[in-house]
């Protein structure tokens, strides 16, 4: 049985995961890996990070097209973001091969299975779920993911791939970075479609913000692409000013100092936690984590 792991004097991280992780072995144990760097080490961190993996494939002229073309990010932009994060954590917390997890992407592929979806599209997703948590631990994480954890990262998300019936996955996350380089020449353009998603979503974050605070999101969030120009240009956003990045970093960095001796939340963070805002404390099922005119339409199927 798998061992659950306690604060150590009851508001500290316990040394004992990082030990653990170090112990096993990156491709045959991913899935245990994942779970920890997940519930324990990174929770809030990687959290952060999918929300920018997220926003950052709205780059894409022919991922936001198909986004755009549902009309859920204006019609039911907090049901989406709560559903595909409760998606993501559950695979993510349980593993392929858990119960919810298996349930969990089937879910998601029969969601997909709507839609007309290009592998190169499905392919520059996934990328984006492998590269923002390393690159945000590097920056703005309690510490950087080790190499011995990122590869295990890379082997979690490939195989996630291959159980979406994806093709062609790079065989190594370099190889990965060189076919996202050309994927993004190719897409990543000037469009109304990645603008509008991208402005939507933006309205979900600010959603969560006082009022007095709304509207000061979108160079927040836009700063920290500040040095990705066809990003911005693709999604049609000003470059913010200076000034906000560098406020910004020393804000999470000195969060990510406090999280390195001081656990805050609970210790396992699971995917209910924190509560959402779509279903708050009523229970939801897996199979229920999708759009509502999927709903309506696979209700209809039978």
């Amino acid at each position: 049985m798998s061992a659950i792991y306690s604060k150590r004097l009851f508001l500290q991280p316990n040394p004992e995961v990082a030990r653990e992780i170090a112990g096993l072995d990156a491709k045959r144990d991913c899935q245990r890996i994942i779970h920890l760097l997940t519930a324990y080490e990174f929770p809030w961190d990687f959290q952060r990070a999918l929300e920018l993996a997220l926003f950052y494939t709205y780059g894409s002229a022919t991922v936001a097209k198909v986004l755009n073309a549902t009309g859920q990010f204006s019609k039911s932009g907090q049901k989406r973001y709560d559903d595909t994060r409760l998606l993501m954590t559950h695979i993510m917390d349980s593993g392929w091969d858990g119960e919810i997890g298996s349930r969990a992407i089937e879910r998601v592929n029969k969601s997909h299975g709507h839609y007309r979806i290009a592998q190169d599209d499905f392919l520059f997703v996934l990328w984006t779920f492998i590269e923002f948590p390393i690159r945000w631990t590097t920056h703005y994480g309690k510490r950087p993911m080790t190499p011995h954890e990122q590869q295990a990262w890379f082997h979690f998300w490939a195989g996630l791939g291959e159980r979406m019936n994806l093709t062609g996955i790079p065989e190594s996350k370099h190889a990965y970075d060189l076919w996202v380089d050309k994927y993004k020449r190719k897409t990543f353009v000037p469009n109304d479609d990645s603008a509008q998603v991208a402005a939507a979503t933006i309205a979900i974050f600010e959603g969560w913000l006082p009022p007095v605070l709304r509207g000061k999101a979108s160079p927040v969030i836009y700063s920290l692409f500040d040095n990705d120009l066809p990003f911005l240009n693709a999604v049609k956003a000003p470059v913010p000013p200076r000034y906000v990045r560098p406020v910004l970093e020393k804000a999470l960095r000195a969060y990510a100092r406090l999280r390195r001796h001081v656990v805050t939340g609970p210790y396992p963070v699971l995917p209910d936690s924190p509560r959402n805002r779509t279903y708050g404390s009523r229970p939801y099922q897996i199979e229920d984590l999708r759009p509502e005119p999927l709903g309506k339409k696979e209700a209809r199927q039978g």
